[in-house]
């Protein structure tokens, strides 16, 4: 796709991200369709056919609203099996990672996303990590089961360790999931660090254009460490590279004592919210 002109202020710009919402709803549904008649196929034929959908996503709004896209550090990426552990700031990184990485992924997450209509029907044939949360810590168990035969089958694993979007300029406590499953199962970590907040911020339909930048960093070796160490050296890295990627976001260095106390306070403020049942 060629992209046009872009009135990055006005109503036409405005009109073109309201367009590619449209776009993407519109199509995602017969490619679904697609995915799932593929599903007598070998799994990596099937995985082709959905990550041709990102893809298109990608080169729609780079089309419609300006978004592009570099990236730092593509020697970094090993050979060989590893878990991959993304700063997650936007929808773009769900869509950029399977479009562009030279590995089949497969991303954990919970398995209700199977519900949806098209989309979690689609998702479902792909055979990617999923967990049932209501199998309390053995959900742990299944993710390690299943990680340990997706790496031996060549894939990468996915796991944003913060767990959600965040804001571009926020941090929040990194949770340890990845680091763990790294080392039950020998497999280095690659931190990445992306600013696609700035682009495609969370829960705002109007997309800004400008490059996004993703750096990808040196693989962390497992062997003998504890995942907290191991979940340190990752977001002492993807903290310290946003502030080269972002630096109008920060007031500062990265400071680990501060991430810590702020892991802490939001922790206890969610202890603090009201449980929902059911």
């Amino acid at each position: 796709m060629t992209s046009a002109p872009l009135d990055h202020g006005g109503l036409l710009f405005r009109l073109r991200a309201v367009l590619l919402v449209l776009l993407l709803t519109a199509v995602v549904i017969p490619w679904c369709a697609v995915v799932l008649a593929y599903w007598v196929t070998p799994q990596p034929r099937r995985y082709q056919v959905a990550a041709m959908w990102t893809r298109f996503a990608m080169r729609a709004a780079r089309a419609l609203c300006g978004v592009t896209w570099q990236v730092k550090g593509w020697e970094n990426l090993p050979a060989g099996p590893a878990i991959l552990l993304p700063k997650h700031q936007s929808t773009w990184e769900t869509f950029w990672l399977p479009s562009f990485m030279p590995r089949r992924l497969s991303f954990v997450y919970k398995r209700e996303l199977h519900l949806i209509p098209f989309f979690g029907w689609g998702m479902a044939t792909l055979g990617m990590i999923n967990i049932d949360r209501s199998r309390g810590q053995d959900a742990f168990h299944q993710v390690v089961r299943q990680g340990a035969e997706h790496l031996k089958d060549g894939w990468w694993i996915v796991v944003f360790p913060e767990g959600t979007r965040t804001a571009p300029g926020s941090l929040t406590r990194y949770k340890t999931g990845g680091a763990r499953l790294a080392v039950e199962t020998g497999t280095p970590v690659v931190p990445i660090a992306v600013n696609s907040g700035e682009c495609w911020p969370r829960g705002v339909l109007i997309q800004r254009p400008g490059r996004i930048t993703v750096s990808i960093g040196r693989p962390i070796p497992v062997a003998g460490r504890s995942a907290e160490a191991v979940m340190a050296d990752v977001e002492s890295w993807i903290e310290t590279e946003m502030r080269a990627l972002a630096p109008h976001r920060y007031a500062g260095p990265y400071e680990p004592k501060l991430a810590a106390r702020n892991g802490a306070i939001c922790s206890a403020e969610q202890d603090r919210q009201p449980r929902r049942h059911g």
